[in-house]
Order: structure tokens, then sequence, then C-alpha cells
């Protein structure tokens, strides 16, 4: 990762603006805190640069040009390029990308100068560690095959460390280089002027730093194995950051590659970038929705559970809103482009999932400013430790050895990696789920959040009136009820009529077509079906025809206004039938929902603009103790504040314009995703499956990927401030430094990877 530069803005100038670089040549963390302090160098630019996903996030005031950032970049030693921007979500890797081993072809090269190194190293090693094996000359041959590894396989590492040395700067790459270059020089001087060349000589090794006549001593075991051994720990790490990173490219992949676009009535198939607002478009069975529209003609099952996670398809008609790269399950659908490229939601869902990645959590900072000092103050120990044995002991081999280790030990990878590539997989992985994480702050108020603040209407409850209860009188049935009811209020546009409707064709099946049909404006309706005259409505409809509700139909309309819900009256031939009760229906998941929320340690608060009866019958469903109803919308602020004002950190969970204030003034903000853009664009994390299930996931997933990333740093930190003493003390052979030296990134990456099996 990077450093952050001291006493700069956190944000830029209003009218300023922002771009994304792709960075090429970083080795390691402090490869990423000097370009990342050299760009905050500049005047009236804020940068973070991330070493795991090799990117710089650049906010620039006006008067500075791209070109002057990628200008200081190249000053630095490093390449620098503005990305393409796409028209449509792309997974091509950049140059960069490729050169910093990600692709297919930079890993095979990578693999290549490991397996020669391999191959030629451990011979060395084993004749330099195995007595038994060290034949008369074998110095030699060692020689021979050490030599090469040294040169050829740590090329990368000599090259990187010349160039900036050129710049007047030192990384980890400077560490390795001096360290093995040092190593083999050591063995080249004691082969040709000790007495290390004899055809006699014979070698012990040490797993700690052992006291020996310099001039009889070589190291190429040292030089070839630590070689080997980053160049190991190099290409696990490359091939872990590409897994890492695998969760956004499979989204940048989801999308379809062409369509087939109606023109004058005809099909022609055209690659996605051509769609344009307004086309319209052919989805069949099986194929994949190009792009975000509504449709036009047919009805279908769309999949969508390649974005949301929900694995149910849900059903799709004429009017409904269809989003790019879900899957048409079943019937035909014409479809019109309603946003395209990078207006789609597949593309919103990759950028916030790249901002999040390129982002930098509060808890990484400490690691940053060590990693931007680190290598010159161990090059600073590596040379006091050479001074100090020598002082102490006068033994200038041991001395060299210990220097040595020290130089190797001491790769500060570990830190860097820490946080970028659990945000990468944390991320990820949350994309796969449809949990949006907007950035790494977010992490650590998941972790102080105690109060969970839920908007009812659309949050709790699915926000479309539903039926809930019937109600009959004695002789007659539920089926019969509904379905005379329920053909009445078929043919009304009312709210009310088509969940009475709707809940009536669900239970019963095919609904009977109206003899006859009138709206009583405010009352109800009224119209004669199979033969009967029916009348759905309010009470005072029934009286204007001479109609009372019996004692029973009385007390469950009592009932039900008293829980808030709506309660409708049927009468047929001169006589009160039932009631039928109305109601904005609660999630089928919210309680459950509620009860992990609880789990998680949080206390959940119902907040709605609702009467209070409605509420409380709410939160009596699903679990909920405290409930703050009849709250005007622009009011929802206050009681965010009022509960901050008490000593709580609050989560806020909703989907409305009404609720994007009080999302932005949270201590963590829940969007739902198939609420208002306003809403998403307030809320630090988008639930794009409206499923409250997923605001109790996603903080599970803040949580683990925080913590995470402290045990990264923890491991990180540890490490070097343990090895570095051990090293200088001389309890470490060079070789066993950069074999624990390469483990220690390659752990922090992995135990990062387990953050893909969450679920």
């Amino acid at each position: 990762m990077t450093s952050m530069a001291p006493e700069k803005p956190a944000t830029p100038a209003p009218s300023g603006a922002e771009v994304e670089l792709s960075i090429g040549g970083m080795t390691c963390a402090s490869c990423a805190a000097r370009i990342e302090k050299k760009l905050n160098r500049m005047d009236g630019v804020t940068a973070t640069v991330n070493f795991a996903t090799e990117k710089a996030k650049v906010a620039y005031a006006p008067g500075v040009e791209v070109a002057d950032l990628i200008a200081t970049v190249e000053k630095t030693g490093y390449t620098a390029q503005e990305p393409p921007k796409p028209t449509a979500p792309a997974a091509a890797e950049t140059p960069q990308e490729q050169e910093a081993g990600h692709s297919g072809g930079a890993l095979d090269a990578l693999r290549q100068r490991l397996l020669v190194s391999l191959v030629l190293s451990v011979p060395v090693v084993l004749m330099a560690m195995v007595p038994a094996l060290q034949f008369d000359n074998w110095q030699w041959l060692s020689l021979t095959l050490a030599a090469p590894v040294v040169v050829w396989g740590a090329l990368p590492f000599h090259t990187a460390a010349w160039t900036n040395a050129r710049h007047g700067a030192a990384t980890m790459d400077t560490l390795v280089s001096i360290g093995t270059l040092a190593a083999l020089g050591w063995s080249l001087w004691a082969l040709f002027f000790g007495h290390a060349g004899m055809p006699g000589m014979r070698h012990g090794f040490d797993f700690a730093v052992s006291r020996a006549d310099g001039s009889s001593s070589i190291y190429l075991e040292a030089a070839a194995g630590v070689t080997a051994f980053i160049l190991a720990g190099r290409y696990l790490e490359a091939k872990s950051k590409r897994k890492a990173g695998a969760a956004l490219r499979a989204l940048l992949e989801l999308g379809a590659k062409d369509v087939a676009v109606l023109r004058d009535g005809r099909e022609v198939r055209v690659p996605v970038g051509e769609l344009a607002v307004g086309d319209r478009f052919v989805v069949r069975p099986g194929e994949k929705i190009a792009t975000d529209g509504t449709v036009v003609e047919g009805g279908s099952a769309v999949d969508a559970s390649m974005l949301t996670g929900e694995s149910v398809p849900v059903d799709v008609t004429v009017g409904d809103a269809v989003t790019g790269a879900t899957v048409n399950v079943s019937g035909r659908l014409v479809v019109e482009a309603t946003g395209v490229g990078a207006d789609t939601q597949l593309a919103r869902m990759a950028r916030l999932v790249e901002d999040a990645q390129n982002g930098k959590a509060a808890v990484q900072r400490l690691a940053d400013r060590i990693s931007g000092v680190f290598v010159p103050v161990v090059l600073l120990i590596a040379v006091g430790t050479l001074l100090t044995w020598l002082l102490v002991t006068g033994d200038t081999a041991a001395a060299f050895t210990a220097a040595v280790a020290v130089l190797i030990i001491a790769c500060p990878c570990a830190l860097g990696l820490a946080t970028p590539t659990a945000l990468m997989v944390g991320t990820g992985r949350g994309a796969q789920l449809g949990i949006l994480i907007k950035g790494p702050e977010v992490l650590e108020s998941t972790r102080r959040v105690d109060t969970v603040v839920l908007d009812k209407t659309g949050t709790v409850t699915t926000g479309k009136m539903a039926l809930h209860e019937v109600v009959t009188t004695p002789g007659v049935t539920e089926q019969e009820l509904l379905r005379l009811a329920g053909a009445l209020e078929h043919a009304s546009e009312h709210p009310l009529a088509r969940a009475i409707a709707d809940g009536a064709a669900e239970r019963t099946g095919t609904l009977p077509v109206p003899e006859s049909f009138e709206n009583i404006a405010g009352l109800g309706v009224q119209g004669v079906v199979d033969g009967h005259v029916v009348l759905v409505g309010r009470e005072k409809l029934l009286a204007e025809w001479v109609i009372e509700l019996p004692a029973e139909l009385a007390a469950a309309k009592a009932a039900a206004e008293a829980e808030g819900r709506t309660a409708v009256a049927v009468a047929w031939d001169g006589r009160a039938r039932g009631v039928l009760t109305v109601a904005d229906k609660v999630k089928d998941t919210s309680a459950q929902a509620v009860a992990e929320l609880r789990r998680l340690g949080l206390t959940p608060v119902l907040l709605t603009g609702d009467n209070k009866a409605v509420a409380e019958a709410v939160a009596r469903e699903v679990g909920i103790d405290e409930v703050i109803a009849e709250v005007l919308p622009q009011d929802k602020v206050d009681v965010v504040k009022r509960l901050q004002s008490e000593g709580r950190t609050v989560a806020m969970v909703g989907d409305g314009v009404n609720d994007a204030a009080a999302l932005a003034t949270a201590d963590l903000g829940l969007a739902m995703g198939t609420g208002t853009d306003a809403a998403i664009e307030a809320g630090d994390l988008t639930l794009v499956r409206g499923d409250l299930m997923v605001a109790a996931d996603a903080i599970r997933l803040s949580r683990r990927t925080l913590a995470t990333i402290k045990g990264n740093l923890f491991w990180a930190f540890g490490y070097n401030i343990a090895a570095l003493p051990l090293a200088a003390a001389g309890m470490l052979n060079p070789m066993i430094a950069g074999a624990a030296m390469a483990f220690s990134s390659v752990f922090v990456v992995t135990n990062s990877l387990r953050l893909r099996r969450f679920g």
C-alpha cells in the first residue's frame, strides 16, 4: 500500500476533478509510498496509491493537468497512464497489470524465471547444507550454478534497485539486490583471493550465524536460495492477487457481448457497444439482457442471481424494469434500452467495487507511514549490525552474514499487502452477494455501530398493499367470498382493489368476469357477479343499501383498524358476508433479519411516517421493541441525530428519497438497491437485493473484512518486529531469512483469500 502525505487536505477543491491512473513498475509497498508522496507534494493534488491494484486515485485542482500527474510518476521512476474510458464494462487488463504479473503471459515469464532459478539453486543449497555431498572442487560447481540465479534470476530486483537509486530512493528491491550481490561478491572474493577455492574445502551449514574464517567462507547458497525464495513469493503473490481481484473481473465479464436490435421491424445482431438509449432489442429464453431497460412486449422470469445473489427468478411483464447482465429464463421479451455503457447498474456496481478496492482504511495509515521510511531505516540497521559485530567480535564473516540477514528479512511487503488484498477479496465477495461497500472507511463504522434504524416502508415491508386476512360469516366459505369480491375488485384500478384482486386470484385461481361494474367514488365498488349483486368497500357503502355488519364482522373490522390495517366490507344479496383486511406486507425475511441483527449486537429501531398502530403491528411481527412513528420525512435526520446524542452509534437502512439525508447523517448508511438513486448515493453500503437479510450479511462481511485486515497487520508488524532483532543478533541464516520474508507476504495474501468463502 502507501504512505499518507502529512497535512494534506482530505478532499480536493470542489471545482477540481478526479482521475484514476494505472501505475507500472511497482514492486513493493515502498514504491507505492514514494509515488503517493511525490504526487501529494504537487499543489492542489491529493493522491492515494494502491500497491495491490496498481492504481492511483488522484484528485486535482483546476490548473493541474493529467499529463503533469503522469510526468511526476515517471520522474519518480515508474510508468503511468490514464485507462481508456470504456463504453461498457470491460475486463481487459492494462499494460501495467500485464507488466506487474497479472496477465497469463507475465505470470508465465515469472514462473519460467522461478523454475530455472529453483533448478539451479537446489543443488547449491543441498551441497552447502549436507557436507557428505561436498566433493573436491564442489564450490566451483556451486558458483557455476549460483551465478546465473543471482545475475539473471534476480535481474528484476537489480533493475528496480538501480532505477530507484537513480532517483535517490530505496525500496525492498534495494534490500534484496544489495543482499544477494553482497553474498555473491563475498563468495567471489573468498574463492579467487581467499582460501575457499582450495580443492579440499568443506563447508558447514547453520540456521544461525556461525563464526568462521572469512576468507574460507562462501555464501552462494544464501545468494541463490534467497533469490529463489523471493521469486517464489512474488509468483505466489501475483497469483493470489489475481485471485483476489477475480470477483471484480467476473462482475465485469457478466454483460452480454452482442444483442439482437430491432431495426425497421427486423432483428439485427450488433455488438453491445453499439446500443443506444431508446433502442429496442429482443431477448430470447436463455439469453442475457444486454443492458438496463423497460419491457415493452412479452413476459418472462428473469434470473438476477449473478448480480443480486437472489436465487429465485423474478417475474417481469410489460412496463417492468430489467437490468443488464441478468438472464431471461422463459418467455421472449422486447426491451427498450434506458441506460447503456457506463450508465448501467452493472457498470455502477463495478465502479463502486473498484473505488472501494482503491481506497484506504484508517487502520492502514500507520502501516503506510512505516512502509515509506522502512527501507532507509533497514539499511541503517544493516550497517549498524555490520559495525557492531566487527567491533564486538572482530569476525568479518559473521558480521557480514548478520548484516545480509537483516537486509533480506526486512521486506515491508506484508505491511503493504495487508489492507488492499483483504479489501479486494472482501469487496469482491460482497459484489457476488449483492453487497456493495463504498469504501474502506466504512469497515471501521461497522465495528462501532450498536443501533440500527430501519425504515419501515420498502425496507421491513414490501411497500405494496397485500391481502392480509379474510373473515367470513357462518355458512360462507373463504373461497366464495374471495371469488366474488376479487372479481369485482379486479375491474378497479385502486391500490386496495388491486391488492384484494391479486390476493383472491392467488388463493382461488381464475376469477369470473363481472356482468356489471360501478365505481362509487370514496366508498368502494358495486356490480353483478355470477348473478349476485355484490358490494365491496366501506361500511358506509353497505349502509346506503341498508345493510348492517353483524357483531362478529364489526369486531374483526375494529381489530384490524386497531392494528393499523385497512378493513373492507363485502356483501351480496342484501347481507354482509365478510371483511377483508389489507396491509403493507412484511417481507418474508424481515423477522429473521431482525433476529440476525440482534445477534450481531445491534438494537433495532423501527422508523416510519405511518401511524403508531401500524408501526407497532409491524414491529411486533418482526420482533422490534423500539418504534418511532408518525415522523415527517424531513424529521428523520433529527431522529438519527437524537439517537447519536444519546451516545449511540447509528446505522440507518432505507430506500427512499426521504431516507437519503438520514442515510448520510447516520454513522453507517445502508441503502436498498431496489430504492432510489438518491438513497443509494447517500449510503455507505448498497444492498443490491431488496432483502433486509442482506443488511445483516453486509455488516458481518464488513466486520470480517476489517478483522482480516487487522489480523494481517498484526502478523506483518509482529513479523518485522520479531525478525529484525533476531537477524541483527545473528540468529538467522540469510537463506532462512529469505524464506521467512517470502512466506510473510504469501501468508497475508492467502489469509485474505479466506474471505472468498464468506456466505
